[in-house]
């Protein structure tokens, strides 16, 4: 299917930065540096492993809603930079 050769274009290519993913993106936090996350933001629950969706964006594009584990929160998009995250399959998320 078409869908599938997008979503493992996306797999394979370099790590996304969730502070500029688009509203209706879903997608698996990947391993990061400790150093470059806030402690405030790991203990928020952004840890990897984390699925997470963005909902909307600012007016300006700045902050965005996001939904993980169970709870929306808004962040800048400056607070988001250092999350990486990898696309993830609604196919997958559905056997989880």
């Amino acid at each position: 299917m078409k869908s599938d050769f997008i979503i493992g274009a996306l797999k394979n290519s370099r790590p996304l930065s969730l502070g500029e993913q688009s509203p209706g993106f879903r997608g698996r936090i990947l391993p990061h540096d400790e150093r470059g996350v806030s402690w405030r933001l790991r203990e928020l629950g952004f840890v990897p492993g984390t699925t997470v969706s963005v909902l909307r964006r600012g007016p300006l594009g700045d902050p965005l809603q996001l939904e993980l584990r169970g709870y929306r929160i808004c962040l800048r998009k400056n607070d988001l930079a250092p999350i990486h995250v990898e696309p993830v399959d609604p196919v997958e998320l559905s056997k989880a």
